[in-house]
């Protein structure tokens, strides 16, 4: 599978830096292991070739770290911070919400927000938040036939609820959450508190109620985080959406983003894999080589020959009937 870049948005702030568990071992398996590779001219150096990949073979994904949560504050004043049960399933901060009400306005006005087909979200409350603020409809109003995507003042915001109106369809997914274990601001709620909060998000993926998977005294290992990214993306090929926003976490998307473009120029290596500013957006290209699951049929390409006639190419008539000397 290869990323490519196609388009950053970055939010005008300062950048705040900052054994894969069992149950995802559950999901499909590939055969395929993903390689970061090039369909280029043989005699091209890979890192200077242009490539070409069959369209329908191809999904564009649109990632976002969250926006500033109450932990970003907190860790950045007092790292030991993070240890803190204050901090429990962290919420976003007011300046975070105007980093959402920014994105919001942003994927509206370069036309990004009518693409989406689908908006995956890891169940956390300030994924949640962020993913509904920025790819959800307007204020919600009372009589409209469709559940909000978040009801009014969820998770502490302060924020008047948010309508599913017109909306791409919202799904919590698991593998794409942040690290795993001893900081409590990654651990979730249980998901029966989580859908009367957001009740148009689907959370039908998600196996536990509880948080089984984040343990106090183990924190996952930046490998395993790879790991577990580089799986997420298989699993996209399950999904018959070709545009995807994905809202997620700054540690999943620098250790999983951390294993593509080793042989693209530096500058590309590097707008794939630098650590993300909150609210930042990026949306990239993802190519099936290894025939993981792009096997729908594509919708442009066309067969020709329709009625059928004769086509044999001068090239290849030549190849046929060689001129003799």
């Amino acid at each position: 599978m290869t990323v490519s870049i196609s388009s950053i948005y970055t939010p005008h702030i300062s950048h705040i830096p900052l054994s894969v568990p069992t149950q995802f071992s559950k999901l499909p398996k590939s055969k395929h292991s993903i390689l970061l590779c090039f369909s280029s001219p043989p005699d091209m150096d890979a890192a200077g070739a242009t490539t070409l990949y069959p369209l329908h073979r191809s999904k564009t994904i649109h990632l976002v770290r969250h926006a500033q949560g109450i932990h970003n504050v907190e860790g950045e004043k007092d790292h030991s911070a993070y240890m803190s049960f204050d901090l429990f399933d962290a919420h976003l901060t007011p300046l975070g919400w105007q980093q959402v009400d920014n994105l919001h306005k942003h994927v509206r006005a370069c036309g990004l927000a009518k693409k989406i087909d689908l908006v995956i979200t890891s169940p956390l409350l300030r994924t949640m938040q962020t993913a509904v603020g920025v790819f959800g409809g307007e204020a919600y109003t009372d009589g409209i036939d469709v559940p909000p995507l978040m009801v009014e003042n969820a998770g502490n915001s302060s924020h008047a609820a948010i309508s599913s109106l017109n909306c791409p369809p919202f799904v919590a997914v698991e593998l794409c959450r942040e690290h795993l274990g001893v900081h409590p601001c990654d651990k979730r709620r249980s998901i029966s508190e989580y859908r009367p909060l957001f009740p148009a998000i689907d959370f039908s993926l998600i196996e536990n109620n509880d948080d089984i998977l984040w343990t106090p005294d183990i924190r996952e290992k930046n490998e395993e985080v790879a790991a577990r990214g580089l799986k997420f993306f298989n699993w996209l090929w399950t999904r018959k959406e070709k545009d995807i926003a994905i809202v997620t976490h700054s540690g999943f998307l620098y250790h999983t983003l951390s294993a593509f473009g080793n042989d693209c120029h530096s500058s590309i290596k590097s707008e794939i894999s630098t650590h993300f500013a909150n609210c930042e957006l990026r949306s990239m290209v993802i190519v099936d080589r290894g025939l993981i699951g792009s096997n729908s049929a594509s919708a442009t390409n066309y067969p020709g020959k329709i009625p059928d006639g004769l086509d044999l190419p001068s090239d290849v008539a030549d190849e046929k009937h060689p001129v003799s000397k």
